[in-house]
């Protein structure tokens, strides 16, 4: 039989169960390092199907890796399944998922006939900005021996290789002194000057950084009351670049501006965090051609490249520099809803979301045939392991 038919013949058949996976998830939005329903409902669906499944890897809770076939050539397949606060599945990790475990079932089945060992990898906590799961888990080993890495990802529209840049996101703190706001307000040093200060300053800094460069953030704390000198403020901030190296040039300036906020109001100023950052995703351009073959044989279509926009970022780019791998977007008919807004968290399980799951299914596992069986792309994924 041919193996790209029995691959789509056994997606057809459990397509209500990946279904049944994703809304299930949806409907139980968990952040990131806490997704301990997904994980476990994630990792029992491929113990079932024959995967030899391992949890809490690399002193991750959330994190698993669930492997079938024993051929030469290794293939990971990351999945993702955390949420964002307050707005839920506002990425469609639920649909991440629910591909992510049909692609990998469906090339299991053909993993030994082709001479290939597939890992699901359960990665959690993308959505942190920083120490995300894959950057940890690429530390710590998860990753080793594997010879290329794939993902597929919700969007408004389908894109075979998005622009994804990088990343990285601090938590800032300032310290003054209380004192009555009124009676006495000479006597304190307001730290929430200090956070306006340092916003001026990040404001008139876009003047004099590049087009796709990024800054934005969000208070965290502003003060107690409002008569009474805030003396504990805190923001939490991303900056990103198109690179790492560009991010490196950029994040320093930023930083000078949260140190003019404690010059200009005698605060003390700490930050955290940053040292594990986003980096930007270099996809693998035969494997990704692989892929939106695959995906066009199924009707989906894809914009001119030229015409994409800056994205946003993800921890699967230093996956990327480390290892060949693929990270596209299959659209799920949103607009005028995008990533990370409510109105998408709805459309993630929509008909058209619900398609998305059989077609990024496919194409995944169609792309995992196409990588085994080109033997040319065989020989460079084996040699540069």
């Amino acid at each position: 039989m041919d193996a790209k038919f029995g691959v789509q013949e056994h997606i057809k058949t459990i397509h209500p169960n990946l279904l049944e996976m994703s809304h299930r998830i949806h409907a139980h939005p968990e952040l990131g390092y806490e997704e301990e329903q997904a994980c476990a409902w994630l990792s029992e669906s491929l113990n079932d199907a024959g995967f030899s499944v391992e949890t809490g890897i690399c002193d991750l809770p959330t994190a698993f890796v669930a492997r079938a076939g024993n051929g030469p050539l290794h293939l990971a397949i990351c999945c993702e399944y955390d949420a964002l606060p307050g707005i839920g599945h506002a990425c469609g990790h639920n649909v991440i998922a629910a591909i992510s475990l049909g692609a990998s079932m469906a090339a299991a089945r053909i993993a030994d006939d082709a001479g290939l060992t597939i890992s699901v990898i359960g990665t959690p906590a993308e959505e942190k900005g920083d120490a995300g799961g894959k950057i940890l888990l690429l530390e710590r080993g998860a990753f080793e021996g594997v010879h290329a890495a794939m993902m597929v990802h919700p969007s408004p529209k389908d894109s075979a290789m998005p622009r994804i840049i990088a990343a990285s996101m601090f938590d800032v703190f300032y310290t003054g002194k209380e004192s009555h706001a009124s009676a006495h307000p000479e006597l304190g040093i307001n730290a929430a000057d200090a956070l306006t200060v340092a916003q001026t300053a990040i404001g008139l800094l876009r003047q004099h950084i590049r087009s796709t460069d990024r800054i934005h953030g969000i208070i965290t704390k502003g003060g107690e009351a409002p008569n009474v000198i805030p003396a504990h403020t805190s923001a939490k901030y991303i900056v990103r670049g198109r690179t790492l190296a560009e991010l490196e040039e950029l994040r320093p300036k930023v930083l000078r501006c949260f140190e003019a906020g404690a010059h200009a109001t005698g605060a003390t100023l700490a930050v955290t965090g940053g040292d594990k950052p986003y980096a930007e995703m270099q996809h693998d351009v035969e494997m990704a051609a692989m892929y939106r073959r695959n995906a066009e044989a199924l009707g989906r279509t894809f914009p001119d490249p030229a015409s994409e926009q800056t994205s946003g970022s993800t921890d699967m780019g230093n996956i990327s520099l480390a290892i060949p791998s693929i990270h596209p977007m299959i659209g799920i008919d949103s607009l005028p809803a995008v990533n990370h807004q409510p109105e998408f968290t709805a459309h993630c399980i929509t008909p058209a979301a619900d398609q998305a799951v059989y077609d990024g299914a496919l194409a995944m596992a169609w792309t995992a045939v196409d990588i085994a069986g080109d033997e040319t792309l065989r020989q460079r994924l084996l040699a540069r392991a």
